[in-house]
């Protein structure tokens, strides 16, 4: 009843709050919660712009950007991280403003709500509650990324490739080097090539060069565009993908994850992840629609496989016009 009046600007009942709250945690039970608005285009509105609030599947990939674009600045990386939330809540209620106006208009039901007696929840309850459904949520988003982790691993060792001829001569040169420091830094550059290598003839690496062109605006090689396209089942897989694809060297075995993308290299010599890139995608993963669970429930709970289609749509557009907006202004600024 008190947020009615903020929402109505933006043709939005009250009874939407409370599913875009639940957002925050995950789009998929927010959306279904939509079942409480008793008016048909106002849930249609609430459904199709759910899934811009920031959930805590992107929590992993935030972290993730965040670091690399602010090593150091838990000021600036504080900031940045609340600048996420609120971008998404904004391109929430602007864009509920629009469906409301274009796709379902029409004037909203008066909103009229009996209130239910207060009572003092119980503590033990709620705990007990709480652990159960963080179980099962865990369970089962565990087991798909552990499924979507071990089919990338597949695809990024097979098919199995021979040495280069640039490895060899490494290798050759290790074996040949009588001061074992030096050898073992040639040792390690061989096996980075040889994995940079093979992980590009792979299945994964194919598929990521051939969508390389259209990330490449938002700051994606192929390597990213991988771990992009993985997410696609689970935000959270993003991360995960990126330690599958850059494999793990005996150098590299201690390192988190932040450092080892932070120093890991393109084919070309350059950062995996400049500042530019990693600018870009942190504003594409804020936007994009990168959740097929959330997309098989919004066609259940709207009726219709065209919302599901409408709101990949839209959300991956602004996303990649947006993210590769960044990218390009952060160029502009001398940003690399």
């Amino acid at each position: 009843f008190v947020a009615d009046r903020w929402l109505r600007p933006f043709g939005l009942p009250g009874q939407s709050f409370l599913p875009l709250l639940s957002s925050h945690a995950c789009a998929i039970p927010a959306i279904m919660c939509t079942r409480l608005i008793p008016d048909r285009r106002d849930r249609i509105a609430t459904i199709l712009v759910a899934p811009f609030l920031s959930c805590s599947a992107r929590l992993p990939v935030y972290i993730l950007l965040v670091g690399i674009l602010f090593p150091g600045e838990p000021i600036l990386a504080g900031c940045t991280f609340i600048g996420c939330y609120l971008l998404g809540a904004f391109a929430a209620v602007a864009s509920a403003g629009l469906v409301r106006m274009f796709l379902v208009p029409g004037a909203s039901m008066p909103m009229v709500l009996e209130l239910p007696p207060y009572k003092i929840p119980s503590v033990s309850e709620a705990a007990r509650i709480a652990m159960e459904r963080g179980w099962s949520f865990l369970t089962k988003a565990g087991s798909v990324i552990l499924l979507i982790c071990i089919l990338l691993w597949w695809m990024s060792s097979y098919p199995a490739t021979a040495e280069s001829s640039g490895v060899m001569a490494l290798r050759t040169a290790s074996q040949m080097q009588t001061d074992p420091v030096l050898a073992g830094e040639i040792s390690a550059q061989a096996e980075s090539l040889y994995l940079r290598e093979s992980a590009a003839a792979s299945y994964a690496g194919q598929m990521g060069k051939l969508m390389e062109p259209v990330l490449a605006p938002v700051g994606a090689d192929w390597q990213l565009s991988v771990a992009v396209m993985a997410s696609f089942a689970a935000r959270e897989v993003f991360v995960s993908s990126l330690n599958v694809l850059l494999g793990v060297s005996e150098n590299a075995a201690d390192q988190t994850t932040l450092e080892r993308v932070a120093s890991s290299t393109r084919d070309d010599g350059s950062p995996l992840l400049p500042l530019s890139s990693a600018g870009g995608l942190l504003v594409f993963y804020v936007l994009a629609m990168q959740c097929l669970p959330t997309l098989a429930v919004t066609r259940r709970e709207a009726g219709g496989m065209r919302w599901a289609l409408l709101q990949f749509g839209w959300m991956t557009l602004w996303a990649w016009i947006l993210g590769a907006l960044t990218r390009f202004v952060l160029l502009s600024m001398g940003v690399s």
